[in-house]
């Protein structure tokens, strides 16, 4: 337990944030899950609500640093050529 006055902030600050991105990176990989499940059926309406779902989350994370771009570039491209095979 800290004893400064700024660390027991910084710790309770540090949980929140914590909290936070562990909600919005299992939000994404539920999204990404779900992407891929309907691709599997090839249920294109659903596929595609999930495809831009996928991207705008995607796009979050990065800008709110919980995931490095190159992730964010690999997941997106991955999901593309996913969406890119429903007919």
């Amino acid at each position: 337990m800290p004893n400064i006055k700024s660390n027991t902030k910084r710790v309770k600050t540090n949980e929140k944030s914590a909290l936070s991105n562990k909600r919005q990176k299992s939000q994404l990989k539920n999204t990404l899950k779900n992407f891929t499940v309907a691709v599997e059926n090839q249920d294109k309406e659903k596929a595609t609500e999930l495809f831009r779902n996928a991207n705008t989350l995607l796009d979050k994370s990065m800008t709110s640093n919980i995931h490095h771009k190159n992730y964010v570039s690999r997941k997106k491209s991955h999901i593309s050529q996913l969406y890119n095979t429903l007919d």
